[in-house]
């Protein structure tokens, strides 16, 4: 095909493209048109419908504005109808329905706060003012009711209680009824805490006999210190708090004492706790015998009596501290537990009195003139307050109780210094003691049995001893016992040879110490003052009882041995004895008043020495049969050399009075004590 053709094919198919594209326009042009059409509809409808739309919105608001004044208005009716129901509540008071009483009470704040946070409501201040009115009549009448569960529970007086009991309801009724019904078949939580009570609750060893129905008193039989003898058991002794409000009533004080500390009223509630309890403890430690004693007080007693009371007030002071004063802490945490602003200082203020009468009987004493015989109970006291430190470190804890715990404190330094003293004194009046009673017998003097009881029983309180040393010295206390006995017994002996020398006769002196430093030594054996002072000391000072009894045999067998002795003076000068056929060079006379010398001697010993008293058996026998053993060969070789240059003269038996076995009977009557009369017979 020619370029020709080509052209004219091309021709008409541009020609062909541009009719379509005509066409196409046109067409666009028709649609341009019919939509601008409907946009111009639209328009015209839109401006027809939006009043409908704008009323159509105006009742959808109104409508959720309705909804939403039903809803508050339904609010404010139940706020409205809970405030009725609760003013319902505690217009009747809290004792029908004690648990509902306090929902009414929480309800009232509730309605409070609502109406405090919605005070846009016209009425909302008028209904706040009547809430809170309301709240403060029920926190008045709880106010009350709390101090009638407090005081009535701590007094329990049946005759108020009973009438309420039939009006708790629900399951509160079934709990108070039955706390009621224990009430009055028990007396236990009568007030005040009776003795009998708090005696049943301590550990068996520390419970009085019943027979006595009263704590062992210092002095009684098997009486020791708690130190040495119940120490070790009183460490794990179990002591049961008293029930001084019977537990179902605790969380219903508590509750009160909640709602009250919500309600701002703090010290109307540390009023009532403070006085009611503070009362109930004051009577039960009166009750136990504890009394307030000034120094004069004490002074005027006769020493029987207040070592009684002191023993007593040891009893009591473990009671007061383990017992009574545990037990108004531990009622006191509970009641006032989360209130902790008040709870120590209610403690406190509860057991202030009580501590201060106690802690003053144990001053007065500490103060009074110090005498030998009051240091075992300074040191019973002494050691109770060192026992109870730890209790009362503990009560006492708190910064409200500081002065009550500094007071206790003090009293036992106090004590430990008066003990000190009185044991210096001791010491000092030993030394010094210028009684002039003479025992007339030589036996053991008063002040030595005396002295020596003292420091046996003074090894009863070893511990406490120690202790009370490292008080002022820090020294090695068992060197300060060695010395303060040792101390003690040369003061013993010291005045015991000055007492000696009140006897006229020298062989009575030697036998008074003999028998007292014997006493002394053998006491000393048999305790454990004989670990302290050593096995040096006791070989010692038996060598001196060996030394006086020597010198006994000496002052008062020399003499009357002299006459049984060839070499003795006598009233013959030598010669023959005519006619016997004795070589002796003594004559018949001289014999006769040699026998007769004898005689008069030894009945004059007899008679003097039988009054006077070995007696420690061992002692005595062992003295005799030294006298014995001299006295008796002598005799006899005396009496069997020139027995018979009397025997064959005139009235032999006048005298030769006494054979050997005579003497040696008469001699087991030496040291008897026997009176005058007793000897005639």
């Amino acid at each position: 095909m020619g370029v020709p053709q080509t052209m004219e094919a091309l021709r008409e198919r541009a020609d062909f493209i541009k009719e379509s594209l005509q066409k196409s326009q046109i067409i666009t042009d028709n649609m341009a048109a019919i939509l601008g059409s409907f946009d111009h509809r639209l328009s015209a409808l839109e401006t027809a419908m939006r009043p409908t739309q704008i009323r159509t919105h105006s009742i959808r608001r109104a409508h959720e504005n309705i909804d939403k004044t039903l809803k508050a208005a339904d609010v404010i009716l139940s706020q409205f109808d809970l405030t009725r129901k609760a003013e319902a509540k505690i217009l009747r008071g809290p004792h029908e329905d004690l648990e509902s009483y306090l929902e009414a009470i929480d309800q009232l704040r509730s309605n409070v706060k609502f109406f405090s946070s919605n005070k846009s409501f016209k009425s909302s201040d008028g209904v706040l003012n009547h809430a809170n009115q309301l709240l403060a009549k029920a926190i008045s009448k709880l106010e009350e009711e709390f101090r009638q569960l407090l005081t009535n529970y701590s007094v329990l007086d049946l005759t108020v209680w009973c009438t309420r009991k039939v009006l708790f309801s629900g399951v509160l009724k079934r709990v108070m009824n039955r706390i009621l019904d224990m009430a009055m078949t028990s007396a236990a939580e009568n007030k005040p805490v009776e003795p009998d009570r708090l005696f049943e609750c301590l550990p068996n060893s520390l419970r009085p006999s019943s027979s006595s129905g009263s704590p062992r008193k210092h002095g009684d039989d098997n009486s020791k210190s708690p130190t040495e003898h119940q120490g070790k058991s009183l460490e794990n002794a179990v002591y049961t708090l008293p029930t001084l409000i019977p537990p179902r009533v605790i969380p219903l004080l508590h509750d009160l004492a909640q709602q009250m500390v919500q309600a701002g009223h703090q010290q109307q509630l540390f009023r009532i706790y403070r006085d009611t309890r503070a009362s109930v403890l004051e009577q039960s430690v009166r009750k136990l015998g504890v009394e307030r004693l000034s120094k004069d007080d004490v002074q005027k007693m006769q020493w029987e009596v207040l070592e009684a009371k002191i023993g007593n007030w040891i009893h009591y002071m473990r009671i007061a501290v383990k017992l009574l004063f545990a037990g108004e802490k531990k009622l006191c945490d509970q009641i006032l537990d989360g209130v902790d602003s008040l709870r120590d200082q209610c403690f406190a203020e509860v057991t202030v009195n009580s501590v201060s009468v106690l802690l003053s009987f144990g001053e007065a004493i500490a103060k009074s003139k110090r005498s030998p015989e009051k240091l075992f109970v300074l040191l019973d006291m002494y050691e109770i307050m060192r026992e109870l430190h730890s209790e009362i470190e503990l009560l006492f804890g708190s910064k409200a109780c500081i002065e009550m715990r500094d007071s206790a404190l003090s009293l036992t330094k106090r004590l430990a210094q008066t003990a000190q003293e009185t044991f210096c004194d001791f010491e000092e009046a030993v030394e010094k003691d210028a009684t002039k009673t003479a025992v007339l017998d030589g036996t053991v003097h008063p002040l030595t049995s005396y002295v020596i009881n003292y420091v046996k029983f003074l090894f009863d309180y070893q511990s406490t001893l120690k202790q009370l040393f490292q008080e002022f010295d820090a020294s090695d206390p068992d060197a300060q016992l060695t010395s303060v006995t040792t101390r003690i017994m040369q003061a013993l002996q010291n005045n015991l040879d000055g007492k000696s020398k009140q006897y006229k006769d020298p062989a009575l002196t030697q036998l008074f110490l003999m028998n007292n430093i014997h006493y002394i030594v053998r006491s000393v054996r048999r305790s454990e003052a004989k670990d302290l002072l050593g096995d040096d000391w006791v070989q010692i000072h038996r060598r001196i009882v060996q030394q006086h009894a020597n010198q006994y045999k000496r002052v008062s067998w020399a003499k009357i041995l002299q006459c049984l002795s060839v070499q003795g003076g006598g009233s013959g000068s030598g010669g023959g004895i005519g006619g016997d056929g004795s070589a002796s060079g003594i004559s018949r006379a001289a014999v006769k008043d040699r026998f007769k010398t004898f005689n008069v001697q030894f009945e004059e010993l007899h008679q003097r020495q039988s009054q006077w008293t070995v007696p420690d058996s061992e002692l005595r026998e062992s003295l005799r049969l030294a006298v014995a053993e001299v006295l008796l060969p002598a005799y006899r070789s005396f009496q069997k050399r020139f027995g018979p240059m009397i025997e064959n003269g005139k009235n032999p038996q006048k005298y030769i009075r006494y054979s050997p076995e005579d003497l040696d009977h008469m001699m087991n009557e030496f040291f008897e004590g026997k009176t005058w009369n007793e000897q005639k017979r």
